[in-house]
């Protein structure tokens, strides 16, 4: 009993150390890539062959087609991909990850290089300076520790062997009829689902096939689960997302296990074609440990890596010429809701894989806030205009989008910051910056309007009403102070468009002037009036005082696009 306790431990210890080294592997290639990948795969979607080799490519060098799938769930959400073009990228990763299969089939002693790989990894991280350098070591450790990971699942897969009642309950596992397959492969979705690492299954079952405790065929049986178990990851980055998040995971989950359904009736064909290019499968290599004899099929790893890839080549070429309908099918099972917004709480695990999506899925929220302010800005000239003592209706919806645009800020803050905690590449970090400055000014335009409307209301409830003087002069202020933050509102956008930010900084400068001369001539009003005025006039002196805040808080938005400093 304490030597299976001691197995099992090894065994869970070595997953542990796969999937962190997996993480670590991703996270290392992905900084290494930066943008550049995103880019990629957002450009290369011009053909369904395109799409499906930056598939391929795109997969082959995060190694993880979890982030991929995560990366697309976020395309599109944030319309930088179609449907059809995502799924046919989907095919593509499909394919491009069995190159984890074929690195771990291969590998030569995956303990010697799992220690190669943390010394080498280590030095680079710790010794050297330079992100990239960094970047690198990371992806080094993460390769080590993938093979370290594997070599103590194998080690503790060896001694379960020598128990017979545990040997017996893994033998009874059986693929020789199709209910068999059906079942193991059942088996295999639900713990990839859990472990969201088809690799790591796929890697557990070798070490089970390669030391005798399960059948060559039981071990392609693993393969067909795995492949659906794995789909898992896009339902978790689309959960409360949009309706095209949902979508993209349902064609994950949907493509794949439809793919699996049908091939599983080929099994046998799948089984025979590992077995024929590898006639030495089933050869067993004998050696003696502690005086016992253990015999390993290690040939068992390439067949097994190579029906892997040749299965998802065949469910890529069952959807190639169905990429168009399988999408219209797909939308028609996830209806779009009419006027559906998108939130932030959709990639909170795509954070963790994926920081690149995280700033896509906030620009998301910061588009929604610059537009409700000049939303905020149109409701502000109704209510100076007097429009709404009849209908307050504006009124209701500053205060409404008010609040909402607060708990943005709040969430938007809370997302990024979470994200640049980590490791992340210079040209990612300084895009969370940006958002999150552009954040800040745009949050300060709502509370400026929200301002504008409690001077107004502070006014009527003391009795004070504006001259038509006055109203225009307002009117005035806000026309011109609307129109600049109409063209800066149009440069918040991504990919950023290049601008000229010393001409936006003149007309601010006018501006100002011209705001300037509006409160001199407001103040020389005091006591011309009725002997109310002075109330009255400073009233309109805190609304114009607000427009000049406005004013400034869109040309800190302009200087950030811009990357310049604030005058």
């Amino acid at each position: 009993m304490k030597d299976i306790l001691l197995a099992l431990v090894t065994i869970a210890g070595g997953l542990g150390i796969f999937l962190l080294g997996m993480k670590h592997l991703s996270e290392g290639l992905q900084a290494t890539a930066g943008g550049g990948l995103r880019k990629f795969m957002s450009k290369a979607t011009s053909h369904r062959i395109v799409g499906i080799g930056s598939g391929i490519v795109s997969t082959m060098i995060v190694q993880s087609s979890s982030i991929i799938t995560v990366m697309l769930v976020g395309f599109v959400s944030t319309a930088l991909m179609t449907l059809p073009q995502a799924f046919a990228v989907l095919i593509g990763a499909n394919i491009g990850t069995t190159a984890t299969i074929w690195i771990i089939a291969y590998a030569p002693d995956p303990q010697l290089l799992g220690f190669v790989g943390l010394g080498l990894g280590g030095m680079l991280y710790f010794f050297l300076r330079g992100e990239r350098v960094h970047n690198f070591g990371l992806t080094v450790i993460g390769l080590g520790l993938v093979f370290l990971g594997l070599y103590f699942m194998s080690k503790g897969v060896s001694p379960i062997r020598e128990n017979a009642d545990v040997a017996a309950a893994f033998t009874r596992l059986s693929a020789d009829s199709y209910l068999g397959v059906f079942a193991v492969a059942s088996v295999a979705m639900l713990i990839t689902a859990v472990i969201q690492s088809s690799a790591a299954t796929i890697a557990i079952a070798m070490a089970l096939a390669t030391q005798g405790l399960i059948t060559y065929d039981v071990a392609i049986a693993v393969l067909f689960g795995a492949n659906v178990g794995t789909t898992a990851t896009g339902w978790i980055a689309a959960i409360g997302g949009t309706a095209d998040s949902r979508r993209t995971a349902l064609a994950h989950t949907l493509s794949n296990l439809l793919g699996s359904v049908a091939l599983i009736w080929l099994f046998p064909l799948f089984v025979k074609l590992g077995q024929a290019l590898f006639p030495n499968w089933n050869v067993a290599e004998t050696t003696v440990v502690s005086g016992h004899e253990i015999r390993a099929f290690t040939h068992m790893m390439a067949p097994i890596a190579v029906t892997d890839t040749v299965f998802a080549i065949c469910r890529g070429i069952i959807f190639f010429p169905l990429v168009r309908p399988f999408c219209r099918l797909v939308e028609k099972l996830v209806p779009q809701p009419e006027n559906e917004k998108p939130h932030l709480s959709a990639l909170h695990f795509g954070v963790m894989i994926s920081p690149v999506i995280a700033c896509d899925q906030a620009l998301l929220e910061v588009d929604f806030m610059k537009d409700s302010n000049i939303d905020l800005l149109g409701c502000a000239r109704k209510v100076i205009a007097g429009e709404t003592q009849h209908d307050d209706e504006p009124e209701k919806h500053i205060i409404h989008r008010e609040d909402i645009l607060d708990n943005v800020q709040k969430e938007i803050t809370e997302f990024l910051g979470s994200i640049m905690s980590k490791r992340l590449p210079r040209e990612v970090a300084e895009r969370a910056q940006r958002l999150l400055r552009l954040t800040d000014e745009l949050e300060s335009v709502s509370d400026e309007c929200a301002t504008v409307l409690k001077v107004v209301k502070r006014l009527r409830k003391q009795g004070q009403t504006m001259s038509e003087q006055s109203i225009a002069l307002l009117l005035e202020v806000h026309d011109k102070i609307a129109a600049f933050a109409a063209d800066v509102t149009e440069l918040i956008r991504s990919p950023r468009i290049p601008f000229d930010l010393e001409a936006l900084q003149r007309r601010s400068s006018g501006l100002h002037s011209f705001i300037r001369d509006c409160r001199r001539q407001q103040l020389g009003r005091v006591g011309q009036e009725d002997p109310g005025s002075s109330v009255r006039v400073l009233g309109e002196l805190d609304i114009i005082n607000a427009y000049e805040r406005i004013r400034a808080y869109y040309l800190n938005c302009a200087e950030t696009l811009a990357g310049g400093k604030r005058k």
